[in-house]
């Protein structure tokens, strides 16, 4: 990376450092698209099971992502201000960190998985598809907390077309093995809904090895000598990285799991057939949702390197172009998404009835986007400033204060239905990009007056 001094250079650097991002973000998503597509082949069922099983996973997985995102700004300042030596050290760390954490989360599952599905009294067959979904996906739980801090590794220097190169390898054989162990071909056992999570977690294996084999490959990461040279895990180090990516999975975590609490209430409280439908609609604005996601992503990495650098006025124009980049997308999808919403929804199941309440639900999903746009891009501007720790309170008022209530709200005392929880994410979702917006302005400002003349 370098410091552009022009407009043009710097939206040349922030386009170069976002496309691979955008493309890795999407094939990550073709996963698990896949596994939503050909689950719901199978039957309603399957389909059903297998959005139950993401909806309890999806909180955890982006939660523990989040903390370890920490390495991406943390690195792209000590980039910035020319620390590189840092890099080694604090990546091993990271890495120490992936594994506990990992085993954290597969040890609670163990003991908690089952309670907690019993609970929510879905149909016995959900329930049993769901749960094994979620047995063969732990087994790839520590492979894939690993090669995200490879990944933000790589990123947080701007080496993006590294994880971009290693996920499109990867996806490939995530669709055969999602081929063979759902419909039972190549000789595997036909699991239906339940193989799509054995197939994912063979892929995270893949990933993990593409990604340490190119730390040997590739000169400009091979001189940091990670998995040649070890050092000793240190509690400081993890605490260190722990202030600043807590906060950060917490915020993830509370935006993930908003839908993943909509899609639980919605199991507890409508039909399988209106589970089905919801996870339709999730499935295909989340696909939709990974280019401002894919931006955000960016703007911490292109913010993260100019605050390193104090180059504050730079950072503030990335924020500008990556905000307003994220929004245009979205606004243009949604008129796509407006005129496409029923041949989008045949694409996952064939029953007319779970289309035509999909295709409800996609008129209020095409709101909710232009806020979830908005709050993307400002919370990917404050990571890059390891700006925090109010960003996850503004995130934890605006999804489960003001969110979740008056989606259940609307939802079980209204006509709405299912509807009433996508027009309470709406509010959210709008929230959280009201408060963002009000901080980044305020940590600008004390950037300016910290910094006389900019």
């Amino acid at each position: 990376m370098y410091h552009a001094n022009t407009t043009m250079k710097k939206l040349s650097l922030f386009v170069s450092i976002l496309w691979p991002i955008m493309v890795t973000q999407l094939s990550l998503y073709a996963m698990n698209l896949v596994d939503t597509m050909m689950s719901g082949r199978v039957g309603t069922d399957d389909l059903a099971g297998v959005a139950m099983g993401s909806s309890l996973w999806m909180p955890v997985f982006t939660g523990i992502n989040g903390i370890l995102l920490a390495v991406t700004p943390i690195v792209a300042q000590f980039l910035g201000n020319k620390q590189t030596y840092k890099i080694h050290y604090f990546v091993t760390q990271a890495f120490y960190l992936a594994i506990i954490l990992s085993l954290i989360v597969v040890v609670a599952g163990v003991f908690a998985l089952d309670p907690i599905f019993a609970l929510m009294n879905l149909d016995p067959e959900v329930h049993r598809i769901a749960f094994h979904y979620l047995v063969g996906l732990s087994m790839g739980v520590i492979p894939l907390f690993l090669s995200n801090v490879l990944r933000n590794f790589f990123d947080g220097q701007g080496f993006t077309r590294i994880t971009m190169f290693i996920t499109v390898l990867a996806v490939p054989f995530n669709i055969l093995l999602n081929y063979g162990f759902i419909f039972g071909n190549f000789g595997l056992p036909a699991l239906g809904g339940v193989g799509a999570g054995y197939a994912t977690a063979i892929t995270y294996w893949i990933i993990l090895f593409l990604s340490i084999l190119m730390t040997f490959k590739i000169e400009t990461v091979r001189k940091y000598r990670l998995f040649v040279k070890w050092v000793k895990p240190s509690w400081t180090a993890w605490k260190e990285q722990l202030s600043i990516g807590i906060p950060i999975g917490l915020s993830i975590f509370f935006e993930a799991s908003i839908f993943a609490v909509v899609t639980l209430l919605i199991g507890t409280m409508f039909s399988t057939l209106t589970i089905a439908a919801n996870q339709i609609v999730l499935s295909f604005t989340s696909l939709m949702f990974m280019i401002p996601l894919s931006i955000s992503m960016a703007l911490t990495i292109v913010v993260g390197f100019s605050v390193g650098g104090k180059e504050f006025q730079a950072a503030k124009q990335y924020a500008f172009m990556g905000v307003l980049g994220g929004i245009a997308f979205l606004a243009v999808g949604a008129v796509f998404l407006y005129y496409f919403r029923e041949p989008i929804a045949y694409l996952y199941s064939q029953d007319y009835e779970v289309v035509m309440l999909a295709s409800q639900i996609f008129l209020v999903a095409i709101i909710y986007q232009l806020s979830d746009a908005a709050q993307a891009g400002l919370q990917g501007v404050l990571r890059g400033y390891k700006d925090v720790r109010i960003p996850f309170v503004i995130t934890f008022i605006a999804y489960w204060i003001i969110g979740i209530p008056s989606g259940y709200l609307l939802a079980a005392f209204t006509k709405l239905g299912p509807i009433g929880f996508w027009i309470g994410i709406s509010l959210g979702l709008t929230f959280a990009a009201v408060g963002f917006l009000i901080r980044l302005r305020l940590v600008q400002r004390r950037m300016t007056e910290e910094q006389p003349g900019l």
